[in-house]
């Protein structure tokens, strides 16, 4: 089998992390899945192991030990500033094996966990549900010395099983895509990156409420989800995730990148007629506000 060549120092090559549980067979597999898109340029891998996963994913909760199984994997791809967050979830062999967390979902969760301006690629060899294959690009990050902030991790990991549980409570009903979902989310992180660190639990919920029906959700996400994603974005903010300048422009970033991988969904409810009474209003408010702070920056 010829693979890509194969590099093992610290730099800005791309990292493929792999399972410590896959068979011989399946670590090949793996790599060829992964390394496919780099089109034969140089890698270089790590091996994920449950030492890893308690590390990273047990502080959010997770129960994992140092003996656990490793099956899903994931590289990172490091792109040009301000080309924000992407994520493919690969076929292995044919087939899907990431039954649970969406590519949507993994992208927000990055965002929040402090990765900025990546291509991310994920694949199981065996069928899984895909939430500890991030584990591997926090590892990765760690390897390479750009440590990331713990508290922003727990947030990330514990965003992706919330979206992830709400799109499937909402599997199959009208109205509903897990693309509006997360999109709503990223607007979400957005606006509050807008307003900063300070923003508060009252301007969260404004947020939440306006991203919810801008996504043309307001009919569909029950009262119940809603002061999740309200909870979960509160959680984002004492992470202190909102402290990093990148923020705002990598939420931009990936909204557009959500929108155009759905276009077909976005065409249908971002036209003029469907633009409701209150977006009009909150796109006023936000350009008075926006032109009040340009103001006072001028007069300084």
């Amino acid at each position: 089998m010829n693979l890509p060549k194969q590099i093992v120092q610290a730099d800005d090559s791309p990292v493929i992390c792999l399972g410590t549980s896959l068979t011989d067979n399946q670590r090949q597999g793996t790599i060829k899945a992964l390394s496919n898109p780099l089109n034969d340029n140089s890698y270089h891998t790590i091996t994920i192991t449950g030492q890893d996963l308690v590390q990273y994913l047990n502080p959010s909760g997770a129960n994992f030990t140092n003996t656990s199984g490793v099956w899903s994997s994931a590289m990172i791809q490091k792109t040009a500033q301000g080309s924000g967050i992407n994520v493919h979830i690969l076929d292995y062999q044919g087939h899907n094996n990431i039954t649970t967390i969406t590519a949507n979902q993994y992208k927000n969760a990055a965002l929040t966990a402090g990765i900025t301006d990546a291509n991310i690629y994920v694949t199981s060899a065996i069928p899984i549900d895909g939430s500890g294959a991030l584990a591997g690009v926090y590892s990765a990050y760690s390897k390479n010395g750009e440590n990331l902030n713990q508290s922003q991790v727990n947030a990330a990991q514990d965003e992706m099983g919330t979206l992830s549980k709400i799109t499937k409570e909402n599997q199959n009903k009208k109205g509903y895509s897990d693309a509006q979902l997360n999109n709503a989310v990223a607007g979400a992180k957005q606006e509050m990156g807008k307003i900063g660190n300070n923003v508060s639990d009252s301007q969260i919920h404004n947020i939440v409420n306006n991203q919810i029906n801008i996504n043309h959700l307001g009919d569909v996400i029950n009262n119940n989800q809603k002061e999740q994603i309200i909870n979960i974005l509160i959680k984002i903010r004492d992470s202190g995730a909102l402290k990093d300048h990148h923020f705002k422009d990598q939420a931009d970033a990936l909204s557009k990148n959500i929108e155009k991988n759905a276009k077909g969904i976005f065409d249908k409810i971002n036209t003029t007629e469907n633009r409701n009474l209150f977006e009009q209003i909150w796109d006023a408010i936000t350009s008075f506000f926006s032109g009040l702070v340009a103001g006072f920056s001028n007069s300084k």
